[in-house]
């Protein structure tokens, strides 16, 4: 959905997982979010009556769902579809950003989980939701590229778990060379499984 588009409601969710991405929890306030989304600040507690953990976790929630949806159309834009080339086009996403925009953002997911999971079953709930939005459907494409559904599951669990540390990693050191390692090193792991 354009973000002409969206209504109010789902402009804040998007721009407070924009702002999460950018700041982490902690620092993305409720009026912010209003203001970077256009919305009036008394939709804020109409849309969230249960303030900011509640926009919060739903903006967790989408950033899952949109991770998993990006899935689908890292496939359809690979020549060759492989395994190693699917992982490579999910980090090659971040490797371009940073190389435009610099190291500003992380996972809207990662920062949550870091920022609130010592503080509600809720967020951590959100969190691991988001992740298993992302995981599933990742886990089905390995299937269908060759990987035995029985392995699925766990190679894309470490998909995930690697390309997080590879963004924090690049964050930290401001150079792309942790997302390169992963792809050059993971990739032909995940062709194995597929059996190529």
């Amino acid at each position: 959905m354009s973000e002409a588009r969206r209504g109010p409601r789902e402009r804040m969710v998007f721009s407070a997982a924009q702002l999460i991405r950018r700041h982490g929890v902690t620092a993305t306030g409720m009026r912010e979010v209003a203001a970077h989304a256009d919305a009036p600040r008394g939709s804020l507690q109409h849309y969230f009556p249960g303030g900011k953990e509640q926009l919060v976790n739903e903006a967790v929630e989408w950033a899952g769902r949109y991770a998993g949806g990006r899935i689908a159309r890292f496939l359809a834009g690979l020549e060759e579809p492989t395994p190693s080339a699917l992982f490579a086009a999910m980090a090659e996403q971040w490797t371009d950003a940073y190389t435009a925009d610099g190291f500003t953002a992380g996972c809207p997911v990662a920062a949550a989980t870091v920022d609130c999971a010592s503080l509600s079953d809720t967020a951590r709930g959100a969190a691991a939701a988001a992740f298993a939005a992302w995981r599933t459907p990742l886990a089905a494409a390995l299937t269908d590229l060759g990987v035995p559904a029985a392995r699925a599951g766990s190679l894309a669990t470490l998909m995930i778990s690697t390309l997080e540390g590879a963004i924090l990693l690049a964050r930290a050191e401001r150079d792309v060379g942790p997302l390169t390692t992963a792809v050059r090193e993971l990739g032909p792991l995940l062709d194995a499984a597929a059996g190529r």
